[in-house]
């Protein structure tokens, strides 16, 4: 597998990496992961001492996203032949930057099948980044870019049944599977919400909605702020409490400055996803999210997993999460429209027990190890192998 981005980069491409990889690895194969070495944070170049499977390789900082960084490609080969490894059963490339280029000279290198996933839409928000080009100009070099990556490769995969189809719309030849992400639910289970406010003083009976996302002009939190005016209407002590970080933050906090809610929103930056992050989902009465970019919405599931009622709009990817299944409740893209249904569900006990009950069925229909067997039949069809996630698992180490 290569990437452009791991953790300590907290995004939904680092979570699927960790998913996917952790568990092909516990159905008994080897995953080597190429991904970028983050000065003070994972600064040693080379396989990392608790994971010699995991190469980090030097970067170069990204002015226009410093939170990202550029892989130097031309170290990829070397790296991967110091930690001793010549070839591989099948590449899987996992962002179109330096990792996309990098994995297609492997595959011919050593002359095996590869996968691309296709993680982010790009066509919604490069105008974000780029504001000073064409909207129209920038789309359509999004879908040039990616027609041309995509036919690279022998299979796509998509998270959402709306990415695949954009993805046929752009007119990519080459097979596009349909594969999200998936979780562990019980992993979301628990969690202390007393302590996280305690530690954040926040009083435990005030009524507070959660939203957990990088902090992107493309995930919409402007919105969710013309939401938050409308709710505080009717209550004027609500709590929109913000988890992450990223390039808007100072934006966002100036627009809420100016919208007089500095009162009713704590951020609360980025959280540890094995602690806080589960005490954060438990110390809520709702999550919100409205962002229309997201090829999936993995914090949406992990909402759900928790127990906490979801308002959400629908759009590309979180469709097929907020389905009538899952108990969500979703509404229109209107502030007031929004802020009524959250308003809805936080008056009705009855209504977020039912909901909380139809979300702990809907995400055991998510598990991540249900994915990693699909992403496994897969990688073994492209290299002629036998399928065996019915039989038993191959001995470690048997391929990459």
């Amino acid at each position: 597998m290569l990437s452009d981005v791991y953790f300590p980069r907290i995004n939904g491409v680092s979570t699927s990496l960790y998913s996917f990889r952790s568990q092909l690895q516990q159905l008994g194969h080897r995953v080597t992961l190429v991904a970028p070495a983050y000065p003070g944070l994972s600064a040693h170049p080379g396989p990392a001492p608790n994971d010699p499977d995991l190469i980090r390789i030097p970067s170069r900082y990204l002015i226009v996203d410093p939170e990202d960084r550029i892989l130097k490609g031309g170290l990829i080969r070397r790296y991967l032949q110091e930690a001793g490894i010549e070839h591989t059963d099948l590449i899987h490339i996992h962002t179109p930057f330096v990792a996309h280029y990098a994995g297609l000279n492997l595959a011919r290198r050593w002359q095996v099948p590869v996968v691309e996933t296709y993680h982010t839409f790009f066509e919604g928000y490069l105008q974000h980044y780029l504001p000073w080009l064409p909207a129209a100009w920038l789309r359509a070099f999004a879908r040039r870019i990616s027609r041309s990556q995509c036919n690279a490769v022998d299979r796509v995969i998509a998270p959402s049944t709306a990415l695949r189809e954009a993805l046929l719309d752009y007119g990519i030849k080459t097979p596009i599977v349909r594969l999200p992400t998936g979780i562990d639910p019980e992993a979301w289970t628990g969690g202390d919400g007393h302590l996280f406010r305690t530690e954040r003083d926040i009083p435990y009976g005030r009524e507070m909605l959660v939203h957990v996302s990088r902090i992107a002009f493309e995930k919409n939190i402007g919105f969710l702020l013309k939401m938050l005016l409308h709710l505080r209407e009717q209550r004027p002590d609500i709590l929109l409490l913000i988890a992450g970080e990223g390039p808007a933050k100072d934006a966002l906090q100036r627009q809420a400055e100016h919208m007089g809610l500095e009162d009713n929103l704590h951020w609360c930056g980025y959280l540890d996803r094995a602690s806080s992050l589960v005490d954060c989902y438990r110390a809520g009465h709702a999550f919100v999210f409205a962002s229309a970019t997201e090829t999936q919405g993995l914090v949406l599931l992990e909402a759900m997993a928790s127990g906490l009622p979801v308002v959400s709009t629908a759009h590309l990817g979180t469709v097929d999460i907020l389905t009538a299944e899952s108990g969500a409740e979703v509404t229109p893209q209107d502030p007031a429209a929004f802020a009524e249904r959250v308003a809805a569900v936080l008056d009705d006990p009855d209504r977020q027990r039912a909901m909380r009950d139809a979300h702990g069925r809907w995400v055991q229909q998510w598990s991540e190890r249900r994915m990693a067997e699909q992403l496994l039949a897969l990688y073994q069809d492209l290299a002629g192998t036998p399928h065996t996630i019915s039989g038993p698992h191959p001995a470690p180490g048997r391929s990459h």
